[in-house]
């Protein structure tokens, strides 16, 4: 049901991010063209590791997109999940669920001491599946972003 996304999967992944960024209000922030994510996955230096959920069929049903992070306080290398998406008529099968276990046991597997991920404060479904699985939300810490101008501006400020 859950396997290792290989590069043939990279235009389902593709279609998958632009669905999941139009059901997050947001589909004209996702430039991410094709090309990127087989280089970011499957380039020289991967930095993005991908999974595919598949129903009974073989179907792919739904992905997940992670990468390393670090913890100075742990010591150790966790797992931060950049996206997960089931497509909505597959959803209430157990993908997603094997998909966060598959997450679980490769960081267990691996020594490392966290799985993170962020969730839209107004995906209350989301909301109550993450929690159904023990993961605590970190209502006291706030997610900040640099992009586009503000983030050329801040970089090309001389040292």
């Amino acid at each position: 049901m859950i396997r290792t996304a290989t590069p043939a999967d990279v235009p389902f992944v593709h279609a998958m991010i632009r669905e999941l960024a139009e059901y997050e209000r947001a589909l004209h922030e996702a430039r991410a063209t094709e090309e990127q994510l087989r280089d970011a996955l499957f380039g020289e230096h991967p930095a993005l590791f991908g999974l595919i959920a598949e129903d009974e069929s073989g179907e792919p049903v739904g992905f997940a997109l992670w990468f390393r992070n670090f913890s100075t306080w742990r010591g150790t290398h966790g797992i931060y999940l950049e996206d997960l998406y089931v497509r909505p008529e597959k959803r209430g099968g157990g993908h997603g669920k094997a998909l966060l276990t598959e997450l679980a046991r490769i960081c267990v597997e691996r020594g490392y001491h966290r799985l993170e991920w962020s969730v839209l404060d107004w995906n209350e479904p989301s909301i109550g599946f993450y929690k159904s699985l023990g993961a605590v939300p970190m209502d006291e810490w706030t997610v900040f972003r640099l992009t586009d101008g503000a983030l050329a501006e801040l970089g090309s400020t001389p040292r």
